[in-house]
């Protein structure tokens, strides 16, 4: 059996691109300094460099500069976002509408808010993972705040129409926070055209590091009153407090740069590589996609082997990295609350595995990892009784 190490988990994180490395490394030695301290010329290196990679992570966006609040990530960025919202607005109103598949970090928070009186309406999606724009647009009430949802599914790959979601928020006036996490980078994003008031990233998604990320607030006549979720220092212009981690926003700036120029091209090339691996995958008997085939990342893929578990299918192949779900809960036994939602059974949830390719991997890489799940899902099934009964007839 090949020792050959392959990685195909890029939804839970990305390994750094060479050039975001290269651009960060001086931060950390020779421009030291701290960017609130312009009083001498290390602060100001430093200061400058996060201001030009706050004009990278807008124009990756189509947004302004000044629209850009640096955090340690999307989930930084969603509490600061829905929180800040909903402390803010409970003169008009506490109903927030969100979606049941959408990542922890938004599902937590409203589960924190319900606690202290938010009413919450969590649309359902249908079995290929999609809501319903006009129970969405139906669900909207005259004290409904903001609604919430992701761009692309961290899951799934599904890709939620943006566009027609903020045009129905704009309708209502109604605040659109759009979690961009895994749609960066992968699909266009433009939040005028999309009509998107808020949005949350993280660097380490695309190529960039960990403990980066960015939170866009449309800047209008009548500003969007979200507030810091950190005390104790006016950085960020007041909209989040604490010494600005400037290698990370140097990262996450370079990785901007870097997908805004190579867009088109390194898609193509993924969704090629993930076409292969469905094919051959999906030509082991009783196996399926999870999930719309049309409208989803172009690197990602969740299939579904029938009568075997995927967590046991990963635990025989330790030369591949894969998962059974979101990177915030993998490490739980229960099903994918997202297959769940879609109607998948929990029998069928459990025996799914994500796949998420990304630009490092080749065509080799696919056809050894193909090799070895065919194998063990053969092995597998040929030691389960459940399978010998399903060929048997008797299932």
């Amino acid at each position: 059996m090949d020792d050959k190490f392959i990685y195909l988990d890029h939804c839970a994180t990305t390994p750094i691109d060479e050039q975001v490395l290269a651009a960060m490394l001086p931060y950390f030695t020779t421009y030291y300094g701290n960017a609130s301290s312009i009083s001498h010329r290390i602060g100001r290196y430093a200061a400058e460099a996060v201001e030009l990679a706050r004009q990278y992570v807008a124009r990756l966006i189509g947004a302004s500069p000044k629209e850009i609040t640096f955090t340690s990530g999307a989930t930084e960025s969603i509490n600061q976002a829905i929180k800040g919202i909903f402390a803010n607005y409970q003169q008009i109103g506490k109903h927030i509408i969100t979606c049941v598949t959408e990542h922890p970090a938004v599902l937590d928070v409203c589960a924190y808010l319900r606690k202290e009186g938010a009413n919450i309406t969590f649309l359902p999606v249908d079995n290929l993972g999609h809501i319903d724009l006009q129970l969405l647009d139906k669900s909207i009430r005259n004290d409904t705040i903001m609604i919430i949802l992701m761009a692309a599914n961290n899951e799934t790959g599904v890709i939620h129409p943006i566009a027609e979601i903020g045009a129905i928020a704009k309708k209502h006036k109604v605040l659109f926070l759009c979690d961009a996490t895994q749609a960066i980078g992968k699909v266009p994003i433009d939040v005028n055209q999309q009509h998107i008031d808020i949005l949350a990233l993280s660097a380490h998604k695309f190529y960039g590091p960990k403990g980066a990320g960015a939170l866009y607030i449309k800047r209008r006549a009548t500003p969007i009153q979200i507030g810091s979720l950190l005390h104790g220092g006016r950085q960020e212009n007041t909209q989040r407090a604490g010494t600005l981690n400037v290698p990370g926003i140097v990262g996450l700036g370079k990785a901007s740069q870097i997908a805004s120029a190579s867009f088109n091209t390194g898609e193509e090339n993924l969704s090629e590589l993930r076409d292969l691996l469905e094919h051959h995958l999906l030509a082991i008997p009783e196996t399926y996609v999870n999930g719309d085939r049309t409208e989803r990342l172009a690197h990602v893929t969740n299939i579904c082997f029938k009568y075997v578990k995927g967590n046991d299918i990963m635990n025989r192949l330790p030369q591949l990295a894969l998962s059974s779900g979101s990177a915030c809960a993998s490490g739980l036994r229960e099903p994918s609350p997202v297959l769940l939602a879609m109607g998948v059974s929990t029998t069928d949830a459990h025996c799914s595995i994500r796949f998420s390719l990304g630009k490092a991997n080749t065509k080799e890489d696919i056809m050894l990892a193909v090799k070895l799940i065919t194998e063990t899902v053969n092995k597998l099934r040929d030691e389960s009784p459940v399978w010998q009964m399903h060929v048997a007839g008797i299932l």
